[in-house]
């Protein structure tokens, strides 16, 4: 018996009306159960490391966000100054890499 793989043939993929995707299903899972934002929270905690890079990432000792506010813990005192004077953009890089806004302010802690 010969076995011939599976292969994706996308000129002939069609999407059946009134079939949701798999994100927008579970994008309308979060938002009607309102956990659209700890999501965002949660994602940018655990992607910290990409979003930042590793010479910050492994810098930072605690991360977590409360009320808006990204609270960080720094072990490096000149990188700490550094963000703190770069912290406006810190917070617009956030953001734009979340694609939402879900910061409003960053606390060195």
């Amino acid at each position: 018996m010969s076995h011939t793989p599976y292969r994706y043939n996308r000129e002939n993929a069609t999407r059946v009306a009134g079939i949701t995707t798999v994100k927008d299903a579970i994008g309308q899972l979060l938002k009607h159960y309102q956990l659209q934002t700890r999501f965002n929270e949660t994602y940018l905690e655990a992607f910290w490391g990409r979003m930042m890079g590793p010479a910050i990432a492994s810098r930072t000792s605690r991360l977590y966000v409360r009320d808006r506010k990204l609270h960080i813990e720094i072990a490096s005192a000149p990188l700490r100054n550094e963000l703190v004077n770069a912290k406006q953009k810190l917070i617009q890089l956030v953001n734009k890499d979340m694609g939402t806004d879900v910061i409003d302010d960053v606390v060195f802690i």
